[in-house]
């Protein structure tokens, strides 16, 4: 027993020597060891003080910190300054911030990535779910209560067998989901506090319905289908925070409202939007976007669109292709929407791609400029090899490149059978070729069978000038195989300038 004291002793007095803000643990290298063996579970964030994101991330961070501190729990939040700690950070493979890693038991190997949202409740749920069971037991009528008052979303099965097949999948399910809480009761009282009849499960949110009813066969795959289908609003707003679940969930088809929170009939095209919604639930995720926030211009530019060209209404898919959709109508009223979203849908609608107009002096330098309406004549033509850099006027790593490729240019403007060209892609659109990050470079050689070569090469004038002269072998590859590195064309990252990070971005 007085060894159990000391042991006690000697961890709270190594505790207090932690360094602390705002709850939150400040790790470094030459602590970060004893953290791990003080603390059973720590997550860790790594960050970049000029990172907005972070910015953004820090409140809610140190929010969740305080809950878990006040509770009592075991768990802890802890983090690194990776500009000052680059061993550290090099150590867990930090190439983007925030970088966050759950460290469990005291383990340093193989940390756990963070994968929920970025407010505090989320971290604090998530933490419990990885810590603690899928499901809290809820043995009265209080604990079922504090359970959906002190989350957002909450889910409670009711079996009055929790041993049955039913239980055993609702378990499954809440095993699978990280970032909502699960209760599990089979108390005679608890039931009748919500009108619960017989066995099944039920969804409470502080939002829209406030809460939904399973109906159908009780399977791990149709509760995750139906939690799926009504663990967010109808209609949820894009910030910093939302971000996340909006992008880190299942449904991939998005349509987007940009519309102004100043407009005078501001909601009056929200209830017409939220209207149409509820007929896809579960298949289109509806948001709105202010297109008078700073921070949200740069997605208007993804999608071309200027601030007094709202309100408008966009739609994207967000699988392996991303792929845009615009409305003929420009009028936001439910019964548009409702028939824009089912011609989509039944996979009536033709993508929109945006182009601009050919500049008059597009080809008065050495690099080329093309856009959406010149570029197949130019890129395809059969009798020239082409060179043509994918651009973000945004992209740090774009901009790193410019005089090198302006250098090709020169070198090349003579060479009566090679191109050098540049497109910005945050503004022109090509069906026959698929841009994901920044800068893409693709060779189109000579012929008429339309071949495209991804250039994986060193970023310099020497190795742009071999692939080129060896006719698009040195440094080539099948399109996709491109590894060097860029900047990520994400929707939910495309609010960070990272002109000034060097060897990873911003991420969201």
């Amino acid at each position: 027993m007085l060894k159990l004291l000391i042991v006690c002793a000697l961890a709270a007095v190594a505790a207090a020597d932690f360094p602390e803000e705002e709850d939150v643990l400040v790790l470094k290298k030459s602590n970060f060891d004893e953290v791990l063996k003080t603390y059973p579970n720590v997550l860790v964030e790594f960050y970049a003080p000029w990172c907005g994101h972070c910015k953004a991330l820090a409140p809610e961070y140190a929010k969740a910190a305080g809950i878990l501190k006040t509770e009592g729990s075991d768990i802890r939040l802890g983090k690194v300054d990776a500009t000052e700690e680059n061993e550290l950070a090099q150590d867990f493979g930090v190439r983007g911030y925030p970088t966050i890693k759950f460290f469990k038991g005291g383990e340093k190997e193989n940390p756990k990535e963070y994968s929920a949202g970025r407010q505090a409740d989320d971290i604090v749920n998530w933490l419990k779910k990885r810590t603690g069971p899928a499901a809290s037991t809820l043995s009265d009528v209080t604990q079922a209560e504090s359970l959906i008052a002190d989350n957002e979303v909450a889910v409670i099965g009711f079996f009055k067998d929790v041993d049955s097949d039913s239980a055993k999948a609702f378990i499954k399910a809440a095993e699978a989901v990280d970032e909502i809480r699960f209760g599990i009761t089979s108390d005679d009282a608890v039931y009748t506090k919500f009108e619960i009849a017989q066995d099944g499960v039920v969804l409470f949110k502080k939002f829209d319905e406030g809460r939904n009813k399973f109906d159908g066969e009780i399977s791990k795959e149709n509760l995750l289908n139906f939690i799926k289908a009504n663990q967010l609003p109808l209609v949820i707003e894009f910030t910093e925070q939302t971000a996340p679940k909006i992008f880190g969930g299942d449904i991939k088809s998005h349509i987007l409202m940009f519309l102004p929170k100043t407009a005078e009939d501001f909601q009056d095209k929200m209830e017409h939007f939220k209207k149409a919604s509820a007929g896809f639930k579960g298949k289109i995720l509806f948001i709105f976007i202010d297109s008078d926030v700073d921070d949200n211009q740069r997605i208007l530019e993804f999608f071309g669109l200027k601030k007094e060209e709202c309100p408008a209404i966009r739609l994207i898919t967000l699988e392996e292709e991303m792929t845009k959709y615009r409305p003929e109508s420009s009028d936001i009223t439910a019964e548009n929407i409702i028939a824009f979203c089912n011609a989509f849908t039944e996979g009536k609608l033709k993508p929109h791609l945006m182009s601009q107009d050919i500049p008059e002096d597009w080809d008065k330098n050495p690099v080329k400029v093309l856009v959406g309406k010149n570029f197949e004549e130019i890129a395809f033509n059969s009798a020239k090899n082409v060179f043509v850099e994918f651009y973000a006027p945004w992209c740090g790593h774009c901009k790193q490149l410019t005089p090198i490729w302006d250098q090709l240019g020169e070198k090349f403007q003579n060479n009566p059978d090679i191109i050098v060209a540049k497109m910005d892609s945050t503004a022109n659109e090509i069906e026959t070729v698929k841009v994901h990050s920044f800068p893409t470079l693709k060779f189109f050689p000579a012929g008429d069978d339309h071949k495209v070569i991804d250039y994986n090469g060193e970023r310099t004038l020497d190795g742009f000038t071999k692939f080129l002269e060896s006719g698009g072998k040195d440094g080539g590859a099948p399109a996709g195989d491109d590894d060097e590195e860029s900047d990520d064309l994400d929707l939910d990252d495309a609010e960070e300038d990272d002109s000034d990070v060097e060897d990873g971005h911003d991420e969201l």
